[in-house]
């Protein structure tokens, strides 16, 4: 006997849960399907981004940063700190327990909003009159039927081809997670997010990292400006990495990993390490869904194939997040599953793809709205820049973190801001301000107008804006 709901939502990562709990809002019946387990074995809702992407990062680049600062910077603030150690366990321990109350939270948030929660995979059984049929497989055997379906089961590590994850020497972000020893030596290969943050980690924590990027840029994506002002820290740091490499037979033995590569010279090379880790992007998951079952419409990649609204080629189907078109980010998932739910109750659900910021959460951190220098001159654009570092802002200094700056592109004519670009202390947070901005089309002047608080690192955004029109103030 089939339990029926007006929404089911397949997948309980940001894009799946968030859904669930804004369509709960609107007054429908919820049901949500996730099948992550915890190492007890019981629910841990919050997918790729809870479990093993967004928030364990966080939590192991805090440590491994505290860790950094005592052995190489409290000695600038009169802080003697001798014979500093770091405890692995501990610092996995409490990554574990960051994730364990993401996971307690959503559950909580599901029986708040009266969501019923299902631990299983859900795929599709068949369609009826009434919608579609779900199967539930987990622990017992459930049978859902719903008139909407979102599906949001996210995206999966991306393996090099003949070296597949064994999590032991050959690691996905799952495995650089779960580290239980500093490796002496480690290489990753990819110098995207994961690769970065992953690499940062385990280089602060005492492991000689190398980097092997088969692109001839460092950060294609990045404005080129503020990527190579990163690069330079990260060579100061101690963070080798190469361009422009072709990486070739890569061997495992129990004591390590031999990878063969071509420089961007030509010249082979070879490095050993005690761990590899391959970060080289990220694959749709759609893997048991059933989707042919009934005519689930996916494209050459394994997405599923959606319009500009989320809807897919069957009504009352609907999918978001890592498995559709668009950037891989939890908070893109998180806009598409809030828009989806509401597009269903019949509103008008917003999403701006040219509003989703990008952050990278190393040392320095870089982030993005917006279009880059290069995309600009690109499409012929004509347009402003001003920059102000961070070296003369006042708060920076006292943080003793004056790495990087501000960038602000503005159209010619109009002032109109076209993307902001940061590399330096807490780029993470001071982004949003130039997201507000852009969805209310502002001007470069108008943030050069607004008052920032002082001392604060927020004062070098305005500054960025003012430089636009050539009258910064402090440098």
């Amino acid at each position: 006997m089939s339990q029926t709901f007006d929404v089911v939502v397949i997948g309980g990562g940001p894009g799946g849960y968030i859904a669930a709990i804004r369509a709960a809002q609107l007054g429908f019946k919820v049901a949500c399907i996730d099948e992550w387990k915890n190492a007890a074995g019981g629910p841990a809702p919050g997918g790729t981004c809870t479990n093993v992407g967004c928030i364990p990062s966080k939590a192991l680049l805090q440590s491994s940063e505290h860790f950094d600062h005592a052995n190489h910077h409290f000695a600038d603030h009169g802080i003697t700190a001798t014979n500093v150690k770091i405890d692995i366990a501990k610092m996995i321990g409490r990554k574990d327990t960051v994730v364990k109350q993401n996971n307690d939270g959503i559950l909580y948030l599901f029986k708040k909003n009266k969501i019923t929660f299902f631990h299983g995979r859900g795929s599709f059984a068949k369609a009826v009159e009434a919608g579609y049929e779900i199967q539930v497989t987990g622990a017992t055997e459930e049978l859902l039927t719903a008139r909407q379906i979102i599906v949001a089961t996210g995206s999966n590590a991306r393996a090099l081809p003949g070296t597949p994850f064994d999590e032991e020497m050959v690691l996905s972000n799952d495995g650089a997670l779960r580290l239980g020893a500093v490796p002496k030596k480690m290489v990753l290969i990819g110098s995207g997010v994961i690769g970065l943050e992953m690499g940062s980690v385990w280089r602060r924590l005492g492991s000689d990292v190398t980097i092997l990027e088969g692109l001839p840029t460092f950060l294609g994506a990045v404005d080129e400006q503020i990527a190579k002002e990163a690069k330079k820290a990260f060579d100061k740091q101690g963070l080798k990495i190469e361009l422009g490499v072709k990486v070739g037979e890569i061997k495992t033995t129990k004591k390590g990993v031999s990878v063969a590569y071509t420089n961007a010279k030509g010249e082979a090379q070879s490095l050993d390490a005690d761990k590899l880790i391959v970060s080289i992007g990220r694959v749709p998951n759609t893997i048991g869904l059933n989707a042919e079952a009934v005519g689930l419409q996916l494209d050459e990649r394994g997405a599923i194939v959606v319009d500009a609204e989320c809807r897919t080629n069957l009504k009352g189907v609907w999918a978001v997040g890592d498995v559709v078109r668009g950037p891989m980010l939890a908070h893109k998932a998180e806009e598409e599953g809030v828009a989806v739910a509401e597009r269903i109750a019949g509103q008008h659900g917003h999403v701006n793809f040219n509003t989703i910021p990008w952050v990278i959460y190393t040392s320095p951190e870089i982030a993005w709205v917006g279009e880059t220098e290069q995309q600009l001159k690109a499409r012929g654009a004509a347009y402003k820049a001003g920059t102000f570092p961070f070296l003369a802002n006042g708060r920076a200094r006292a943080l003793g973190d004056t790495t990087g700056m501000v960038k602000f592109l503005a159209d010619a004519t109009t002032d109109e801001i076209l993307g902001v670009h940061i590399v330096g202390p807490m780029a993470s947070e001071l982004i949003s301000e130039a997201v507000v901005a852009m969805e209310f089309k502002a001007s470069a002047e108008d943030i050069a107008r607004i008052c920032h608080a002082h001392p604060s690192l927020s004062e070098a955004t305005k500054e960025a804006a003012l430089a636009v029109d050539k009258r910064t103030l402090n440098f």
